[in-house]
């Protein structure tokens, strides 16, 4: 290792000395097969290394010791061939070996040379990492090599790099570590408002809007949140302190809160026109529009003006038809998620949350979102609504449980509980579109969780549509009643279709050995956790790899029985002799050939097996 490069060495004596360190690799002492690998690293960027590189990749594969590990990876070159195991060594169990893999490839690898998924791979494991050491160099390579070397100190260039519209998370994650460290900030001259543009035509100021890029308007709206977080913090801290301290921090929450006026659009009425312009400019700037609706929590709305502007504009916006696509067939297909309004969760919290920055007084939000409901249920309550307006009215239904925290609350709204259940939701579920039916079992779900006591055709419903439904529709039911399960009970849904006695005392001491395939729509002598359990033997469930892994049946059934295990204190029904059976079943959930492709329900279950037996002595006797 202290040879200098330019010794004359005979290629007799190097080759002899390759092939007695290769042995060596494989020395049951650390300490030699660190050295070894070293002794070897001087070959290994060799375009005829002789197998070295294949060697020391097969050695990381099944290598013991950390230091051993973290050697090889600071030995390995730069190439195709390596980078995926260096990758993979950011989730090594040593620290050491993680922060040796982020120190290898801040400085071998550039940043155009990943992927972009390999790109926020490495951010999210690297700001996430428990340890601190790991967190700073993931940081070291973000900051001085990404940002600074790559980039040219420009946030909005790197942010290009990780495309923000489908990691959006790590898009945030990246600004905010990067605005904690003081590495961003707001430049002089930098605001919102430099995108609206006047132009003179016939001696009148017309406006015009220059469109946001989906890395701009992410980057506005962590800023703004930022300096808002920024002003509360300085303002409490000028509230619990006094003298000279308490009047530097008001005047830097001062500064903050300037600065964020600054930045934001100077009215409501130029916020409404930034976002409308966005949602005008089609699907491609979705992102932005989204993006730019979260301002909005940060405007003053007191003001009768701007409250009637703002309102408005909510009402455009709970009235906005969703998107949708037609097949070769002739169909209609919702655009996104199928169950949220504008066919994203995301876009759905955004419209609530700038709902209730304007409708701030108690029980006005309900009762603005319960008027677009009534109007949106008319041509479905009357059997003449097609697709999209089932669809859009179930999305708002959707968007009003979610943010109702008492049934009660809706008495005296346009549409009462009951004519959400009974008018909307129930005829909805019986509907022959698969998207209209989940997008109602959800809805159901929602309404479910709001009841103090489920209601009868609510569980025969959920029921029914976990029984007949095609795969997408069961595992909509399936989650509906694994939530309705863990907040009521299972014996309160059992007592509401007259399953199951309401003695306190009662105990579920076996499961009702079911094949779901051939129970009927009139046979309610099966309890819910029965019916749900049979759902694991059912062998021709669609095991889906793709997306999250959220939309099959084995995967939502796992996570609920191995939720229950875990809580099995809050279900007194449930006899402990079920536990064991529980258990079981999910063991062998976890070996099935077909559970591989299901990445989340193997983590799930992964961290259920560890975690359960260190609750009590009853759980390691299961």
């Amino acid at each position: 290792m202290q040879l200098p490069d330019d010794a004359e060495v005979s290629d007799e004596i190097w080759d002899e000395v390759i092939d007695a360190m290769k042995i060596r690799v494989q020395d049951k002492i650390p300490a030699i097969r660190v050295f070894s690998v070293r002794a070897l690293s001087r070959f290994a960027i060799d375009e005829e290394d002789g197998g070295i590189i294949d060697i020391f990749l097969e050695t990381l594969e099944k290598e013991q010791n950390a230091e051993v590990r973290k050697t090889i990876i600071l030995s390995l070159p730069p190439s195709s061939a390596t980078l995926e195991s260096i990758i993979e060594s950011t989730i090594d169990t040593s620290e050491s070996v993680r922060r040796a893999a982020y120190s290898v490839l801040s400085t071998k690898f550039p940043l155009q040379s990943l992927s972009i998924k390999q790109r926020t791979t490495l951010l999210h494991r690297g700001l996430s990492d428990r340890s601190t050491s790991v967190k700073n160099e993931c940081l070291r390579m973000l900051k001085e090599e990404w940002l600074v070397k790559h980039c040219g100190g420009d946030v909005i260039t790197l942010l290009r790099f990780l495309d923000v519209e489908t990691y959006e998370l790590v898009g945030e994650s990246v600004m905010g570590v990067l605005l904690k460290d003081g590495s961003v900030r707001v430049q002089d001259g930098q605001t919102i408002r430099q995108y609206f543009t006047a132009n003179t035509e016939d001696a009148e100021q017309v406006s015009s809007i220059k469109l946001m890029e989906a890395e701009v308007a992410l980057y506005w709206k962590v800023m703004c949140m930022h300096l808002q977080a920024e002003a509360q913090v300085k303002g409490s801290e000028a509230a619990t302190t006094t003298g000279t301290e308490a009047a530097v921090y008001a005047s830097e929450a001062s500064d903050k809160n300037d600065l964020l006026d600054g930045v934001l659009p100077s009215t409501v009425a130029e916020f409404v026109d930034l976002v409308k312009a966005h949602l005008s400019a089609g699907p491609n700037y979705h992102f932005a529009s989204r993006q730019l609706l979260l301002l909005g929590g940060m405007l003053d709305f007191s003001d009768s003006m701007n409250r009637k502007v703002a309102s408005s504009f909510l009402y455009e916006l709970l009235n906005r038809p969703l998107e949708h696509e037609v097949d070769e067939d002739g169909n209609q297909i919702a655009i996104g998620d199928g169950v949220s309004l504008g066919g994203d969760l995301q876009w759905a919290k955004a419209v609530s949350e700038l709902a209730k920055k304007v409708h701030a007084s108690i029980g006005e939000f309900e009762m603005v979102i319960a008027t677009v409901v009534e109007e949106l249920a008319r041509p479905c309550r009357e059997r003449t609504a097609d697709f999209m307006q089932w669809m859009h009215c179930l999305a708002v239904t959707g968007l009003l449980l979610e943010n109702t925290s008492t049934l009660r609350s809706l008495e005296g709204t346009a549409i009462r509980p009951s004519e959400v259940l009974q008018s909307l939701l129930l005829p909805a579920a019986k509907q022959k579109h698969v998207d209209v039916q989940r997008a109602a079992l959800r809805c159901l779900c929602l309404f479910g969780l709001l009841e103090n006591k489920p209601s009868t055709e609510l569980v025969k419903q959920l029921r029914l549509s976990f029984i007949n439904g095609p795969d997408l529709v069961s595992a909509m039911a399936s989650k509906a009643l694994i939530d309705l399960v863990s907040w009521h009970g299972p014996q309160e849904l059992d007592q509401a279709i007259g399953t199951e006695p309401s003695d306190a005392n009662y105990e579920k001491t076996q499961f009702a050995p079911v094949d779901i395939s051939d129970l009927n729509d009139d046979d309610l002598n099966v309890g819910v956790l029965s019916i749900l359990f049979s759902g694991f033997h059912k062998d021709d469930w669609e095991f889906s790899p793709e997306g999250d892994n959220h939309d099959n049946v084995p995967t939502i059934l796992g996570e609920g029985f191995a939720k229950i295990l875990l809580l099995s204190e809050n279900y007194p029904s449930i006899s402990a002799d079920l536990h064991p059976v529980i258990l079981a079943q999910l063991v062998r959930l976890y070996f099935l050939e077909e559970s591989k492709e299901l990445g989340r329900l193997k983590q799930c279950l992964s961290v259920f097996f560890l975690h359960y037996p260190s609750l009590s002595e009853k759980h390691k006797a299961s």
